[in-house]
Formats: C-alpha cells, sequence, structure tokens
C-alpha cells in the first residue's frame, strides 16, 4: 500500500446510498467536516473514507482533490460524490462544470418566499474578515465576485416557516444559505448569516441536501441518489406545521 495522505478513520460514520469500482455517493450527517483543514485533521468525512476506500483515493491524490468532486458545509446533511478512479473523476469534474450535476436541498426558512418559485441570480464574493477567521460569502459586485444561480420553489407554508426545495446551479461557497438570506428567507439554525433569533429558532443549520442526480462518467447510466428527510430535524417540522417531504 501507498504511504497514505490522509489519516485514516474508521471511527467516522457515514452512509453509502450509490456504490460501484468508479463512483461513490455518501450520505453526510450533519455536524461532519468534509475535508481536513485547521481543527478537524482526523475526524472528517475524507478520513472516515480512506479507512475502506484508502488506497483508491491515494492513486487519485491532492490533484484530484483525493476523489473530492465537490463538498457540503459541516452543518449541512446529504449527499455529496465521490470518484475512485482517474476516469471517473475527470468526467465528474468536467459534468461539475459543465453543470450537468443536479443538486436539490430541502431548506427549512424563516418565511415564504414573495414568489412560490423563481431563479435568483446574485453574484457572491467570498471574504475573510480577519485573518484565521471562517470564510464568508456575500452577495456582492466588481472582479472579485462570481456568477451564482439558485433555482428554488416552495412546497408548504407553516406557521412561522416555510419548507422549499432548492437547486444550486452553480457551486459558490454558502449558496444556498446567502441566497435565502438574500430575498428575505433566512433558513432557520443559520448561525453564519441568520439573524440571532432564526439562527436559534433550529437545533442545527435546516439544510439538507436530499437528492443528486448525474451521469455515470464511465457506463453513461444516470445515478440518481435521494437521502431521506433527516431525523434531527422533524421536530422542527412538527413545530412549525409542515409536511415531511418525500
Amino acid at each position: 500500500m501507498p504511504e497514505l495522505s490522509v489519516f485514516p478513520n474508521e471511527s467516522v460514520t457515514y452512509a453509502i446510498v450509490h456504490q460501484d469500482e468508479h463512483v461513490l455517493v455518501i450520505d453526510k450527517r450533519s455536524g461532519l467536516v468534509t475535508q481536513p483543514g485547521k481543527g478537524h485533521e482526523t475526524d472528517t468525512l475524507l478520513n472516515g473514507l480512506y479507512a475502506r476506500f484508502g488506497t483508491a483515493l491515494q492513486r487519485l491524490g491532492k490533484a484530484r482533490d483525493f476523489g473530492l468532486l465537490h463538498r457540503l458545509d459541516r452543518e449541512t446533511s446529504g449527499l455529496l460524490v465521490v470518484a475512485l478512479t482517474s476516469i471517473a473523476y475527470d468526467g465528474l469534474r468536467r459534468a461539475f462544470e459543465g453543470r450537468e450535476v443536479r443538486k436539490f436541498y430541502w431548506a427549512i426558512v424563516s418565511a415564504p418566499p414573495k414568489r412560490a418559485e423563481g431563479v435568483i441570480d446574485r453574484p457572491i464574493i467570498e471574504s475573510t474578515p480577519r485573518t484565521g477567521e471562517k470564510k464568508l460569502a456575500r452577495i456582492g459586485t466588481g472582479a472579485m465576485s462570481k456568477p451564482a444561480v439558485t433555482a428554488y420553489r416552495t412546497l408548504a407554508t407553516g406557521r412561522g416557516g416555510a419548507l422549499l426545495e432548492c437547486r444550486p446551479v452553480t457551486g459558490r461557497l454558502h449558496q444556498v444559505r446567502v441566497h435565502m438570506e438574500s430575498i428575505g428567507c433566512s433558513i432557520l439554525g443559520d448561525g453564519l448569516y441568520a439573524p440571532p433569533r432564526l439562527a436559534a429558532a433550529a437545533p442545527r443549520l435546516a439544510l439538507h441536501a436530499h437528492r443528486l442526480v448525474a451521469t455515470h462518467p464511465v457506463t453513461g447510466a444516470t445515478i440518481d441518489a435521494h437521502s431521506p428527510f433527516p431525523r434531527d430535524l422533524r421536530p422542527l417540522l412538527k413545530r412549525l406545521q409542515l409536511p415531511r417531504p418525500e
């Protein structure tokens, strides 16, 4: 076995929704960091993946992000896709860059949007308030901003909140969170962007990546992966008198 660049940690738990020799689709729990970084060198999803798939991921190397095609925020739960071979990584990378991979999120927000469905097309700029602090995002203009597009539709309106399905067409930092906040629909439990009252209104960020659709980079078959509504957010649905989405 080649020397591993990432510490394998078999105590990190995750669920596998799809698996073949080239591609994994993982269901990540809330609170789990996707990849190692400051303060989380050994307890991330990638550490857990290395405990089982370390040889394949090491072959991909740092140049191919050790198989990671995209990330989920620590507080966000749900689906993400991982490549196990170089042909799969390169094919999926092209698909992401061509906006051919479709990702769908359930979000519990503070109020229903004025329009039941629509598209938010507002550029996002990343910034770090002070050296060493967490990188943040905001709506911005100018050379440093990047195009960002999120489609959404209202699934249900309840008592003090609404359930939306959001589809980020682009993949910017905290995109769904920032876009929802920009139209007055803060995601409940969002400690970065929502007002304190709304940040405290949920046990954690009420955002779940529930569906991922992609063309398999080797076989050409359609991968259509689903994740059920997370158990830890179900009491919030009940409190807001919102139905559980299927």
